[in-house]
């Protein structure tokens, strides 16, 4: 398990893409379950690159019928299925979670500021449509953000010295142990992958094939939440 989570047993480690819907599903429900609760909770991010390991850009139509069929079951993620212009929609995610990782640094904002920029990027492409896979528009949504520098942060992806970062959490995420994105894991190596969904395509996305849940079941944030909160 080494490498795999933080040592830090107050510390939820989430592997995932920005533009992964099934992650951005789990982490909405998770902070919304903290928030609920008057839990703090503390994620460390790894970047599950799916673009890396597909060799492509993930097909919009499969992120559209994710999100489509996430907004029927669960609609106060406030999620649209993309509204904007076509040429605006974002070919890579690499840059997103480079920023994600870029903000780790203490000085930048640390895992705070670093969840908190996670949360608000999926936010601008799931629900604004906004592309953020350029530098101007990940600035603008970090300037946004109180717990963060967001001059230091563009000054960071600039140099590129998070980049490095995304290259590191691909090998290791290549590793058996990490099944795709989303998966968590605690200090103590316990992990859930993908959890509360059941769903099936009703045939290929590529002929028109839609997600198609069986059952959704959302008490799983208790076991996450429980990880990191004492007693």
């Amino acid at each position: 398990m080494t490498g795999l989570s933080n040592s830090d047993s107050s510390v939820v480690t989430v592997w995932s893409d920005i533009g992964c819907p099934w992650a951005s599903l789990a982490l909405h429900v998770l902070r919304d379950a903290a928030t609920q609760r008057g839990y703090t909770l503390l994620v460390d991010h790894r970047a599950f690159p799916l673009e890396l390991f597909n060799e492509r850009p993930t097909p919009r139509p499969i992120i559209d019928a994710e999100v489509i069929a996430i907004v029927g079951l669960v609609p106060d993620t406030g999620w649209r299925a993309w509204g904007s212009p076509s040429w605006h929609y974002p070919s890579s995610t690499l840059l997103a979670m480079e920023a994600v990782q870029a903000a780790k640094s203490p000085e930048v904002g640390g895992l705070t500021g670093s969840d908190a920029l996670d949360a608000a990027l999926r936010h601008a492409f799931y629900a604004e449509g906004r592309c953020i896979g350029i530098p101007s528009v990940i600035t603008e949504v970090a300037k946004s953000i109180d717990v963060l520098d967001a001059e230091l942060l563009s000054r960071r992806l600039e140099e590129g010295t998070s980049r490095a970062s995304i290259y590191r959490d691909w090998r290791v995420a290549a590793a058996p142990e990490v099944r795709g994105s989303p998966q968590f894991f605690d200090a103590a190596g316990r992990t859930l992958h993908n959890p509360g969904v059941d769903y099936r395509w009703t045939s290929s996305p590529d002929t028109g094939g839609v997600p198609r849940f069986e059952s959704y079941d959302d008490t799983w944030v208790e076991v996450v939440l429980g990880w990191t909160q004492p007693g």
